[in-house]
């Protein structure tokens, strides 16, 4: 997905993503603001992810989100 789409659209996004990962808060989700590498970092750190297996769920649900 192209970055700045995904940082355009996500105030749309916030919403679902608080449904995907139900871990993250709303203050995560306020800091990471649309960016891909803050949200894949707090998908590390809320889920205990690697880093690879975080940049994929990220991938799947934008994918899955037509974005």
């Amino acid at each position: 997905m192209d970055h700045n789409v995904f940082k355009g659209k996500w105030n749309q996004l916030k919403g679902e993503a608080k449904k995907q990962w139900g871990e993250l808060t709303d203050d995560d989700l306020d800091k990471i603001g649309g960016e891909k590498d803050k949200l894949i970092g707090k998908l590390q750190e809320r889920y205990g992810h690697s880093k690879d297996a975080a940049e994929k769920e990220y991938h799947d649900w934008t994918r899955s989100r037509q974005l």
